[in-house]
C-alpha cells in the first residue's frame, strides 16, 4: 500500500486559492475551464471563480480502487461547446498522466483554439506534465471529500487510519 498524505479542509481551501492565483496572474486568457469529475471539481469551482469565467464538468473513471489504475473511461461529457475557445483544464492532481492526456485529446478533437491544464499536485513520474501545479508529490493523496471513500478502502484490505488527517 503507498504512503499516504492527508490534506485538511484548511489545506485544501488555501492550495485551491493559490492554484487559481497562480493561473490567473499568467498572462493567458481563458474562455471556459473544465473541471475532471470528481476531484477536479471543487479545484475547478475556485479556478473559474478567479478567472470570472464559465465551468463545466466531464466526468472520468480512471481508478478502481487505491493505487489501481483502469483505462480512461468518459462517464458523462460536456454541456458548454469548445470549439475556439480557450480551455484551462482543472483536476486535482495528475498522476501517470493518463486521464489528463485522454480528456485533453478529446477535447482536442472539438476544435478550441487551445487548451492548458492546471492541477494542485503532480507525481514525479508523470508523462503528461501541467502548464499549472503547486507541489511534486510521491505520496497518495488523500482529499478531505474522499477521507471515508479511502478508509473503507483500507479497512477492507484491513489497514488502519493514518495518522496525518
Amino acid at each position: 500500500m503507498p504512503e499516504f498524505r492527508y490534506v485538511s479542509w484548511s489545506e485544501y481551501g488555501t492550495l485551491t486559492e493559490a492554484l487559481a492565483e497562480k493561473v490567473s496572474s499568467g498572462s493567458e486568457k481563458f474562455d471556459l475551464v473544465i473541471g475532471i469529475a470528481r476531484g477536479g471539481i471543487p479545484v475547478a469551482m475556485v479556478v473559474s471563480d478567479h478567472l470570472d469565467v464559465k465551468i463545466d464538468i466531464i466526468n472520468v473513471k480512471s481508478y478502481s480502487d487505491i493505487a489501481m489504475r483502469t483505462s480512461p473511461r468518459i462517464l458523462t461529457t460536456l454541456t458548454e461547446s469548445v470549439e475556439g475557445k480557450a480551455i484551462l483544464l482543472v483536476d486535482d492532481l495528475v498522476d501517470q498522466g493518463d486521464t489528463m492526456a485522454f480528456v485533453k485529446g478529446h477535447l482536442e478533437q472539438k476544435n478550441p483554439r487551445s487548451v492548458k491544464t492546471a492541477v494542485l499536485f503532480r507525481k514525479p513520474w508523470t508523462k503528461t506534465e501541467p502548464d499549472y501545479f503547486l507541489e511534486t508529490v510521491d505520496k497518495w493523496i488523500v482529499f478531505p471529500f474522499e477521507l471515508g471513500e479511502v478508509n473503507r478502502l483500507r479497512a477492507a484490505k484491513g489497514g488502519l487510519l493514518s495518522e496525518g488527517k
